[in-house]
């Protein structure tokens, strides 16, 4: 087999396993073999559509087999895969078109008035209409009884899949993540996480997302076991899930474990299946680490971005519930080490940059050079953007983002880090804190606070609940309540929205120094 890239992993796992489960979804399933003989009925289908080598193949729809077996039959022609996020405008994904130039759109039938809007139809993207019907809805993409598609020699250097960042702040770029990226992030998960070709895994967040498809899905298919794909995330199903199915691997992020936790089936439902509850995307707030914990279940948190395939750190089992709150320590094949704004390493428990290193690890933005020059330091070390501190056994404790910090009175104000003290209070769901305009300070805080039902949390009572937890400087001078706070497609909470809705001035009032 010349194939040495992620295309050739249903057949190798068939040969292996082929009528062990692979995908389940709703009244569908898929067997190793069933799945090979999909995924080369759909390459012979591209194949004939003139797709080859280094094209660019589109896919717009929810979670479903049909994606699934698209990205394997891409990537067995040596193609490259594009998983598209189903929240972005007809503008945002018209701009991704048009800069990543796929040789056809696959979309579910769900997005037929989308395809149809001016913006995409300018593009000139040749549209191909799926529906979800356990991988057999692709249709005319399908080649009956197809004859092998001629081996095809592909590297672990090859380009497998471009994957655009979600955009929070300016126009989103294209990571490039190649065949190797993707292969050694799967090395890392199995390390770390000891995945067995047992585990019945529920994969629930959005697959064009980094980390429901290359954290959960693939390690998962690598290694024989089942994947139940869910279009969407719906927390009363995933505990019924959870519970019918046996499932043993969850991911989530922290709006998704919270949701979870708030179900009225929360307290009966059966989860003692459960063998790993992975999360990343942001740090979860303590006090739901602890409610998880009461419900004898560890959240095991990760630090990770589409850059690194995502995978950078992780706590392990055993660490778990001795370093609440930590991302724990670089995967296994990739290194981590943090810079201050001198560039040299801060002292121990001090912030600083966080860089990254490994085979996981990017090659660059797909036709950015500008952007690829500008995340690099000499020896291939990647600039996050990302704040942490080291403790003093070297565990990742990650601080916010260098953006979302702001300056107050001369100081440095970590929002992520009031936000964990915001969450001590019993009456806050959620919470997102922002710096503000202030005559006085230059910046001020402001919590953007969603109270708990049957709550009557006031401003007043969370204020006065953080004097004395806090420094003085870092506690909010406002808070406004909302009924919700905006997130993206992943879960992961828009701090860029947030200050668009609520970054004026007008309300920095409240607290005092």
């Amino acid at each position: 087999m010349n194939d040495n890239g992620i295309g050739s992993w249903p057949a190798r796992r068939a040969r292996m396993t082929p009528h062990a489960r692979a995908l389940v979804q709703d009244d569908h399933t898929l067997t190793y073999a069933e799945l090979e003989t999909l995924v080369g009925s759909a390459a012979a289908g591209l194949r004939d559509r003139g797709i080859g080598r280094g094209d660019r193949v589109a896919f717009l729809g929810l979670n479903s087999i049909e994606l699934i077996v698209t990205l394997y039959a891409t990537a067995r022609l040596g193609a490259v895969f594009l998983p598209l996020n189903t929240r972005l405008a007809a503008p945002e994904l018209a701009w991704i078109l048009g800069d990543s130039e796929p040789a056809v759109l696959i979309h579910a039938e769900e997005f037929d008035e989308t395809v149809a809007l001016p913006e995409i139809a300018a593009t000139g993207v040749p549209l191909h209409r799926v529906s979800t019907e356990g991988g057999r809805g692709l249709g005319a993409l399908l080649v009956p009884d197809a004859e092998p598609v001629p081996a095809c020699t592909v590297g672990l250097d090859d380009l497998f899949m471009i994957q655009y960042t979600s955009g929070t702040s300016g126009r989103p770029k294209g990571v490039q993540l190649t065949h190797g990226n993707i292969t050694w992030n799967a090395y890392n998960l199995l390390v770390d996480v000891d995945l067995r070709s047992d585990e019945v895994a529920l994969v629930t967040a959005p697959l064009f997302h980094t980390a429901a498809l290359n954290q959960i899905l693939l390690p998962t298919l690598l290694k024989g076991g089942t994947s139940l794909i869910a279009a969407k995330f719906d927390p009363g199903e995933a505990l019924r899930t959870i519970e019918r199915e046996g499932v043993t691997l969850l991911f989530g992020v922290a709006s998704m474990y919270l949701a979870l936790a708030q179900h009225p089936d929360w307290e009966t439902a059966d989860l003692s299946t459960l063998r790993s509850a992975l999360s990343g995307g942001a740090p979860i707030p303590v006090t739901l680490l602890e409610t998880w914990r009461d419900r004898g279940l560890t959240i095991i948190q990760g630090y990770g971005l589409t850059e690194a395939s995502p995978g950078t750190t992780m706590l392990r089992v055993g660490e778990a519930l001795d370093r609440l709150g930590s991302a724990g320590t670089p995967c296994f094949f990739t290194d981590v080490r943090l810079v201050g704004p001198d560039g040299d390493p801060p002292e121990t428990g001090q912030p600083g940059e966080i860089l990254v290193s490994g085979p996981n690890v990017t090659p660059g933005y797909w036709r950015n050079e500008e952007a690829t020059a500008g995340s690099f330091e000499p020896g291939g070390w990647l600039r996050t953007g990302d704040v942490a501190v080291l403790d003093e056994d070297g565990f990742l404790y990650v601080v916010d983002r260098v953006k979302d910090m702001f300056i107050s009175g001369g100081e440095n104000v970590y929002p992520a880090e009031v936000e964990q003290a915001v969450y001590t209070h019993p009456g806050v769901a959620e919470v997102a804190v922002i710096g503000v305009p202030d005559a006085r300070w230059g910046e001020v805080g402001r919590a953007v606070v969603v109270r708990r039902a049957d709550t009557s949390l006031t401003e007043a009572d969370l204020l006065a609940h953080l004097d004395g937890r806090l420094a003085r400087y870092k506690i909010p001078r406002s808070v406004v309540f909302v009924d919700q706070i905006p997130h993206n497609a992943s879960g992961k909470l828009l701090k860029s929205r947030v200050r668009e809705l609520h970054g004026d001035a007008d309300l920095s009032q409240g607290a005092t120094r």
